[in-house]
């Protein structure tokens, strides 16, 4: 089939799914967002609607940054003034997620110190310990030991912002933000550093990790993160492709990195490199495409189709996602398919019949028993980031 026709058969396709993008983009504005950052929210029983608590606030940051990306591929598909602001509203709760913290750092989330779900929150969240902070003049909670899933998740969500939507505002808060986060960063050798002096993580080990983050700082007009990350491209990204290798060898244990490292390659792959340095980049993010692309994860495609690398269709991912429940229930389909280890199956199962979670693409499509008691509603970002990614690639010059 000729490409014009496949474009236009996909085109066709994603139009037809808009209402549903939409709908789910609602609910998750009503249901997911008490705060401006994402979380889940709790019901009392499976059939409940009333919202007890919530959930999975630990993430709130890094499913934030993916919301943010999320809503700027929306903006390039469809230019408004309320997808702008949509973006807008996003990069302010990121900024509320910094400044809580007094000291630059990056709050796993925050929220009001009087509101009703606090106690909820804090009783989920206390292996992660707690601070205090003032949020636009009022006393707001934190939650700390911040990893680099956060940071990587908030930056995704920036270099995307600063690429897809060119507005004054936004690209002055894209930089302001990441600037405050590098310095911080870099202030304390790569090292996230909470108030009380514990060490949560480090980037020590991981120079594409750093790359990603350097390049946003090289990209919004900072000439000591201009020069830091040409030094570091210059030596160190000939070395990533040994660590995708090191990645990919064990391709279902926390495979959630894979997730980290999609992300960290749209960051990697934006414009701006020579081409020895962007050949090393691809390079490496081959070895990651080649070990993936038979997953069947939308957003792995949609990331390698974004910056130009083949990858195989994800509207009919896409379409099979939503026949998922939306809530966590209880999934298991051992009796259904051959294991191959504890709880792996030896083939890759539907998408349709994958256990339940919060973002479905960072978890292993081999796994055969997950899930919850059906009380936690997910967000469906695991849908609409890679719908409005397709999305905006079909507009895109």
């Amino acid at each position: 089939m000729k490409p014009i026709a496949v474009a236009a058969i996909l085109a066709a396709v994603l139009s037809a799914a808009e209402g549903e993008a939409e709908r789910i983009y609602g609910n998750l504005q009503e249901r997911h967002r008490p705060y401006g950052q994402l979380m889940d929210p709790v019901f009392g029983t499976p059939e409940s609607e009333e919202v007890i608590g919530y959930s999975r606030c630990g993430d709130s940051a890094i499913w934030t940054g993916h919301l943010l990306a999320a809503e700027a591929f929306r903006y390039q598909a469809e230019p408004s003034s309320g997808n702008l602001e949509a973006v807008k509203r996003t990069l302010e709760t990121i900024r509320q997620m910094i400044d809580v913290t007094g000291q630059d750092l990056l709050a796993r989330c925050a929220f009001p110190a009087n509101s009703p779900h606090a106690a909820w929150i804090l009783s989920e969240e206390s292996s992660h310990g707690y601070y205090s902070g003032i949020v636009n003049g009022e006393q707001w909670l934190w939650i700390g030991n911040t990893s680099r899933d956060q940071y990587l998740g908030v930056f995704f969500g920036l270099t995307a912002a600063w690429n897809l939507v060119e507005d004054v505002n936004v690209r002055g808060g894209v930089g302001w933000l990441a600037k405050r986060l590098l310095d911080n960063l870099t202030r304390h050798g790569w090292t996230v550093v909470m108030p009380d002096g514990r060490v949560s993580t480090t980037f020590v080990h991981r120079a594409d990790q750093q790359l990603a983050l350097l390049k946003l700082g090289a990209r919004v007009g900072s000439r000591t993160y201009n020069n830091s990350y040409k030094s570091l491209a210059l030596f160190s990204s000939g070395v990533i492709a040994a660590t995708m290798a090191a990645e990919a060898s064990e391709p279902h244990e926390s495979y959630f990195k894979f997730n980290l490292d999609y992300i960290t390659f749209y960051c990697l792959l934006s414009d701006g490199d020579s081409g020895w340095v962007r050949g090393n980049y691809r390079r490496a993010f081959e070895i990651l495409r080649d070990a993936t692309e038979s997953h069947e994860n939308a957003f792995f495609r949609a990331i390698s189709r974004s910056v130009g690398e083949p990858a195989g269709e994800v509207a009919p991912l896409l379409e099979q996602w939503l026949e998922r429940p939306v809530r966590d229930y209880s999934v298991d389909v051992r009796s259904e398919f051959t294991p191959c280890g504890e709880n792996r199956s030896c083939e890759v199962i539907p998408i349709a019949r994958r256990v339940t979670t919060d973002f479905l693409w960072q978890r292993s499509p081999f796994q055969m028993e997950g899930g919850g008691s059906g009380r936690i509603e997910s967000s469906g970002l695991d849908y609409l980031l890679p719908y409005w990614m397709e999305r905006a690639r079909l507009v895109a010059p």
